[in-house]
């Protein structure tokens, strides 16, 4: 009996050896993310939510949207007393307003995605340079983009290593300044 159980036991051992030998200097980062969660990035997106264009537009876009709910809501409640001109009317005006909220939406959109890059561009050289440092202080041989990955174990992932690491070193280099 005990040699029956002895089996599965050195089994789950050997195979739980192979999974940790598997994973050993292999990680998982998500570049984008990292820097998206530093310091410096959320400072740059506070700017940006307090520039009068951005912030007027992100209100229009926000009022467009209140706007089209209304209108659905309306159309929806009164489709059986409204006339077929109204209801066409409304779905016109809808059809509008959607636009109008895509523009705007697409504007908004653009402009964070250039604060996202400048943010990118200032800090790549010291990612790239912490990416390094990361890469051989834990001795990694393949590094994975998160996004390529089906799944890890959140121990192989270095985002937030990353992303700690750039705060520190923004943090030391303005300290220098």
């Amino acid at each position: 009996m005990k040699k029956l159980l002895l089996v599965p036991a050195l089994l789950v051992s050997f195979l739980s050896s192979i999974s940790a030998y598997a994973v050993e200097g292999v990680a998982v980062l998500d570049m984008r993310t990292a820097m998206l969660a530093t310091q410096v990035y959320k400072d740059a997106a506070q700017s940006l939510q307090e520039e009068s264009e951005f912030a007027g537009n992100l209100e229009q876009a926000q009022l467009l949207q209140s706007e089209m709910q209304s209108m659905s809501e309306k159309l929806q409640k009164d489709a059986e007393t409204l006339s077929q001109e109204e209801i066409s009317q409304m779905q016109r005006d809808m059809q509008t307003k959607n636009k109008d909220l895509e523009f705007l939406a697409g504007k908004l959109q653009a402009k964070q995605e250039e604060t996202a890059d400048k943010v990118f561009r200032q800090l790549n050289p010291s990612m790239q340079k912490i990416l390094s440092e990361l890469i051989a202080a834990k001795e990694i041989k393949v590094l994975l983009g998160r996004d390529q990955v089906l799944f890890a174990d959140t121990a192989l992932d270095l985002t937030d290593d990353l992303t700690s690491m750039l705060d520190v070193a923004v943090a030391n280099g303005a300290d220098k300044k």
